[in-house]
């Protein structure tokens, strides 16, 4: 009777050491697919111009929000990133207010085909202000940056609510930034919000003067937005969904 209750007692604890073994596996295949299914973008941010002291201030932003929703942000101002093996890891790539001539030939072709493959773009405020002699960037971000007055509080007119970058805008939005002048503006662009330059001293860009708007362009999705310059940008929770919004249209969804 003995060696049996032993046996049995051996068999119990076998048996639960099994269960424990495959409870823990089963936690382990869990927490691995909720990895793999996490979106990752990328945040770029190299200037060869003008560089504004709000960088710090959106990289931090960035990175928060993305804790919040649950996307990897990676930081860079390596243009290096820009290969084909790297960049396909990245469900957006954001372009932070860089400036002028960040990207050699090799890595435009790779962020070219990039898009090309599906990915996603979103730029901020000074992306228009970057890759002057590259004609595909031109079409992509949606305009060249041209000029612009001294900061100041200005009126924005929301034309399109149903995106995910403005269904929590007020119709007229009152913010203070820097007020981009724009030129060579893809006419295919999808505008979602226009600048009402009655509002304020120094628009050149008359009664059309969009500035934030989508598109789909060779194979991917891209969303830019001229707001971003302040710091106090990076702290203001209208533009911060804003922002993160567009993010979200450029990641795919």
């Amino acid at each position: 009777m003995k060696t049996k209750s032993i046996l049995y007692t051996l068999l119990v604890l076998l048996t639960c050491g099994a269960l424990s073994c495959s409870s823990e596996a089963s936690e382990q295949e869990t927490a691995t697919e909720s990895a793999q299914q996490q979106k990752r973008i990328l945040v770029f941010s190299k200037t060869a111009g003008f560089r504004h002291k709000s960088i710090p201030a959106g990289k931090a932003a960035l990175l928060q929000l993305g804790q919040e929703h649950n996307v990897t942000v990676d930081t860079t101002e390596n243009a290096a990133y820009f290969t084909a093996d790297s960049l396909k890891k990245y469900a957006a790539v954001v372009f932070l207010n860089t400036t002028k001539d960040v990207l050699d030939e090799a890595q435009q072709e790779a962020f070219k085909q990039y898009i090309q493959s599906g990915g996603g773009f979103a730029g901020v405020h000074a992306a228009s202000d970057t890759e002057y002699d590259w004609p595909w960037y031109n079409q992509l971000v949606g305009a060249y940056f041209t000029s612009h007055p001294e900061v100041q509080q200005a009126a924005i007119d929301v034309l399109d609510k149903d995106h995910l970058s403005t269904s929590h805008l007020p119709d007229r939005w009152e913010h203070t930034d820097e007020w981009y002048n724009f030129k060579s503006i893809n006419p295919k662009v999808q505008v979602l919000a226009n600048l009402d330059e009655s509002s304020y001293k120094g628009g050149e860009n008359g009664e059309n003067h969009p500035i934030a708007w989508y598109h789909e362009f060779d194979g991917g999705r891209a969303f830019y937005t001229a707001l971003g310059h302040t710091e106090e940008s990076y702290s203001d929770t209208l533009f911060l969904r804003h922002m993160w919004g567009g993010i979200r249209y450029a990641m795919g969804e």
